[in-house]
C-alpha cells in the first residue's frame, strides 16, 4: 500500500498557519507528500523546506485571484496538488494548512486504509472534526460547524475538490465513503481577537468582491465571537506536534461561553437540543455517501 499526502498553502507565516504541524502530523503515514506552494510574499517555502524530509515535493503555483466566488481558488489549488501525486499511490491523504491529526489516531487510520484497500466500493475515508475556536482551550460545537469531512481518497484523477475544497466529488457525484474513528483537529480559528479580524478579511477576499468586503468587513470591524454559537472546554490532549506552538501562543479567552449560548436564536437552540439528545443533526449537509 502506497500513500501520498497533499496540501496547498500560501503565506503561511503572514497568516500564522500551522502548516508544518499539519504536514508532520501525517507524514509518518505517507510515502510522498505534495505541497502546492502558492505565490507567497513571506518565507513559506523556507518553512516547508525546514521540515527536511525527502518525502516532500514542492510544486510552485500561482493563485488565480479572479476566482472570488465561494472560495473556488482553494479547490483549484487543491486539484493542482492532487494531480501531482504519482499514479502508483493507492490512497491520497489531504490535509489543509490549519488541520492536524493527533498521533494517537495514526494506527487507526493506517488500519482503515489497509482494510479498505481492495474494497472498491469505498472511495474515501471520512473523518470526524474538532473545531478549536478562540484559544486552544475551547472548541466550537454547533450546527454552524461541519462534523465530518473526507480527508483520504482513492488516487483516482476523476476526483476533484468541490466548491471551496472542504470536500470532494468524483466527476459530478458524491463520493462513497466509510466513517472512521479518527479526528481532524482544526485550528484555523485559534487566534486572539485582532488575529481573527485579520483572518476574516483575508479569508473572505477569496469569497466576495470588494464591495461586499467594504460593506461587511470595514476597517472599523470588530470580531464577534457569537459565530461560535457554543464553546465547549477541551480537556483532552493536543497533538504532540502542536505542543511547542501552544506553549508559545496560548492566551486566555475573554469570552463567557454561557453568554454565547444565550445569543443563539430559538430555532438553533431547539435543533441543537435535538442533536444533543439523539445524536441526529436535522437536515445536516453531507457532501458524501456513507457505505457500510
Amino acid at each position: 500500500m502506497k500513500v501520498a499526502g497533499f496540501t496547498f498553502i500560501r503565506n503561511a507565516i503572514k497568516n500564522d498557519y500551522p502548516v508544518v504541524e499539519a504536514i508532520t502530523s501525517i507524514l509518518p503515514l505517507c510515502d510522498e507528500f505534495i505541497v502546492a506552494l502558492g505565490n507567497s510574499d513571506d518565507n513559506t517555502e523556507d518553512l516547508i523546506l525546514g521540515i527536511n524530509s525527502p518525502k516532500i515535493k514542492i510544486i510552485h503555483t500561482t493563485w488565480d485571484e479572479s476566482l472570488r466566488e465561494g472560495g473556488s481558488v482553494f479547490a483549484a489549488e487543491t486539484d493542482k496538488a492532487f494531480a501531482a501525486i504519482l499514479p502508483d499511490a493507492d490512497w491520497a491523504f489531504y490535509i489543509q494548512g490549519d488541520e492536524v491529526v493527533h498521533e494517537k489516531y495514526l494506527p487507526v487510520i493506517k488500519q482503515e486504509m489497509e482494510a479498505n484497500l481492495n474494497n472498491t466500493a469505498v472511495e474515501g475515508l471520512l473523518f470526524k472534526y474538532l473545531h478549536f475556536y478562540g484559544s486552544y482551550d475551547y472548541y466550537a460545537h454547533s450546527r454552524r460547524w461541519y462534523r465530518r469531512e473526507i480527508r483520504i481518497l482513492r488516487n483516482n484523477k476523476n476526483i476533484h475538490a468541490y466548491r471551496d475544497a472542504q470536500g470532494f466529488r468524483l466527476a459530478n457525484r458524491k463520493i462513497n465513503v466509510r466513517l472512521i474513528d479518527a479526528y481532524i483537529y482544526h485550528y484555523g480559528w485559534v487566534k486572539p481577537p485582532k488575529g481573527l479580524e485579520s483572518k476574516l478579511r483575508n479569508f473572505n477576499q477569496f469569497y466576495h468582491d470588494d464591495n461586499w468586503m467594504a460593506e461587511n468587513l470595514p476597517e472599523t470591524f470588530e470580531f464577534d465571537f457569537k459565530n461560535a454559537d457554543r464553546l465547549l472546554n477541551f480537556t483532552d490532549t493536543h497533538p504532540a506536534v502542536m505542543h511547542r506552538r501552544i506553549k508559545a501562543q496560548n492566551w486566555k479567552l475573554e469570552v463567557d461561553p454561557e453568554q454565547l449560548k444565550k445569543k443563539m436564536d430559538f430555532r438553533r437552540r431547539t435543533l441543537q437540543k435535538i442533536e444533543d439528545w439523539t445524536g441526529w443533526r436535522v437536515s445536516e449537509y453531507r457532501n458524501y455517501k456513507l457505505v457500510k
